[in-house]
């Protein structure tokens, strides 16, 4: 089981704009092409933050659309928010705030040999980080530029490095990376 952070950034490190768009994103490439597909296959339990939870909610019909539900997971999802959020009927959800550490155990148990997804954001992944509870970072970098935005991961992390695992070429708009997190104390 390992406890993974798989997101797409802008070339210049942003996973979403400022008002939290992500229409920069979706023209670079088909989804089915990246390592998603077998990637959520193998997630038991997923960790969201509010913005991302938020943006669900109001691309719901588009997810609907394209998925055949406005909920697109199966699996148990924790939303960390510290306001109170609607939910969406049929989905497995659970709403918490606070440390990430007693969320982590009961994801681990919810998941089964599954692995934990940290969908989003930057700033929840890095709570995982600090909590050296997070083992793998899986990137896909856009072939585009932001100039601002949301922080892909807004953290210092320099000794040591993340330790690259894998590339691979996803059509002409993104480079898939996948490192490995070095699971001691945090640095920098």
């Amino acid at each position: 089981m390992k406890t993974q952070y798989y997101t797409a950034t802008s070339l210049d490190g942003f996973i979403a704009t400022e008002d939290d768009s992500l229409d920069w994103l979706f023209p670079l490439g088909d989804v089915n092409d990246t390592s998603y597909p077998s990637f959520i296959a193998e997630v038991g339990a997923l960790a969201m933050g509010s913005s991302t939870y938020e943006w669900m909610l109001r691309h719901a019909l588009t997810v609907k659309d394209q998925m055949g539900t406005a909920w697109p997971y199966a699996q148990p999802t924790w939303v960390f928010s510290n306001r109170t959020l609607p939910p969406v009927s049929g989905a497995d959800l659970r709403f918490v705030r606070g440390d990430v550490r007693p969320v982590h155990e009961a994801m681990r148990a919810a998941a089964g040999a599954k692995n934990l997804w940290i969908v989003g954001g930057g700033d929840l992944a890095g709570q995982f980080f600090d909590a050296g509870l997070l083992d793998e970072i899986i990137v896909q970098i856009g072939s585009v530029t932001l100039g601002k935005g949301k922080p892909l991961f807004p953290r210092r992390l320099t000794s040591p490095p993340l330790r690259l695992m894998s590339t691979k070429q996803v059509g002409t708009g993104f480079a898939e990376l996948r490192y490995e997190v070095f699971r001691g104390k945090a640095a920098g």
